[in-house]
């Protein structure tokens, strides 16, 4: 196993935050990942997935473990399921178009969402009405203290909105290996009712749309209002959309009637936070190599060598303003490291 020395992070980070690592090696099997894991010789150890949902602000002192796992096989199946197991280092896109090539269905609407498989319980990741809970069977996990395997069911994560046991009781404990969903492999429901899906189906002359025409769809409106990383750096969405009382929502609405929402139940009220950002002057807003995704206010953008304090002062500014302007806190969707 090859154990680099000031190890620069910006491909490994999908803000391209040129962060370095004291020492960096990528595992590659469960076997090595056990062996480093068991090493005294690093004792501080930081676990990378796809880096996709973090914010480096520094450079990390510490053994940088890359987990680098691949693999999807179905592990088991009936007439109307499959149980699909996917190893922590396989990208998550890629294996929505895999189960799509097997016609199997229940991510289609979670296409293009950046990362790797082992990040993707821990956030819960969800979009356009889908949630990774909802075809969530199981995960495998290791121990980082004593390197010992074992297995979480859905109750066992305590997943919420982009929350799970892995950010909460579970944090810094364990390395999700594996992950195990429930998708279908006929009579597939379809889920249209959200965002814009339903008025791109009809751009692409689709009536009677499939989970490939649903990932088509989903892809293209990703496509026209969020960056690819690849071309400028970011994390995705970087809040939480919030969750309000009703009794506060109506007071937001009598000064902001355009305000929009989404009911959570009878007292609580989900409010857009790039609604928010946008209506709070940030959207497209640039301060020097960093700033506010022109088409995207929940984005913020690394344009090109920006640090990460840069980007989490931006961040904070804006949490200011928002509380400020709304009375409303939002959260941080992106680890801040």
């Amino acid at each position: 196993m090859l154990i680099e020395q000031q190890k620069s992070l910006k491909t490994y980070n999908t803000f391209g935050i040129d962060a370095k690592a004291k020492h960096f090696t990528s595992v590659n099997s469960l076997a090595e990942l056990t062996s480093i894991l068991a090493s005294n010789e690093y004792p501080e150890k930081f676990i990378l997935g796809g880096g996709s949902n973090m914010l480096l602000t520094k450079d990390i002192d510490a053994l940088v473990i890359h987990v680098n796992l691949k693999g999807i096989e179905i592990i088991s199946e009936d007439e109307n399921y499959a149980i699909v197991k996917a190893y922590a280092g396989e990208n998550w896109h890629e294996f929505v178009l895999w189960c799509l090539e097997h016609n199997l269905g229940g991510i289609e609407n979670l296409s293009l969402i950046p990362g790797n498989i082992g990040t993707a319980p821990i956030q819960n990741i969800g979009a356009y009405g889908v949630e990774l809970k909802d075809v969530f069977e199981s995960c495998e996990v290791m121990e980082i203290a004593t390197q010992h395997t074992k297995t979480f069911n859905k109750q066992d994560c305590k997943f919420g909105y982009r929350e799970s046991i892995f950010k909460q009781d579970a944090k810094g404990k364990y390395i999700i290996t594996s992950v195990n969903l429930k998708l279908t492999k006929k009579e597939h429901k379809l889920n249209t009712g959200y965002g814009a899906i339903i008025s791109q189906l009809e751009d692409m002359k689709v009536s009677h749309p499939t989970i490939q025409d649903i990932s088509k769809a989903v892809i293209a409106i990703r496509q026209s209002k969020l960056p690819d990383p690849k071309e400028i750096g970011n994390s995705g969405s970087f809040f939480k959309n919030p969750v309000i009382s009703s009794d506060h929502f109506n007071e937001l609405q009598a000064n902001f009637p355009e305000i929009p929402s989404y009911t959570v139940s009878d007292k609580l009220v989900k409010v857009p936070a790039g609604w928010l950002i946008e209506k709070a002057g940030f959207k497209g807003k640039t301060f020097g190599d960093y700033g506010v995704h022109k088409k995207q206010a929940l984005v913020l953008v690394n344009y090109d060598n920006a640090k990460g304090s840069d980007i989490l002062k931006l961040a904070k500014l804006i949490q200011h303003t928002i509380k400020r302007i709304f009375n409303i806190d939002i959260e941080t969707e992106v680890n801040i490291i």
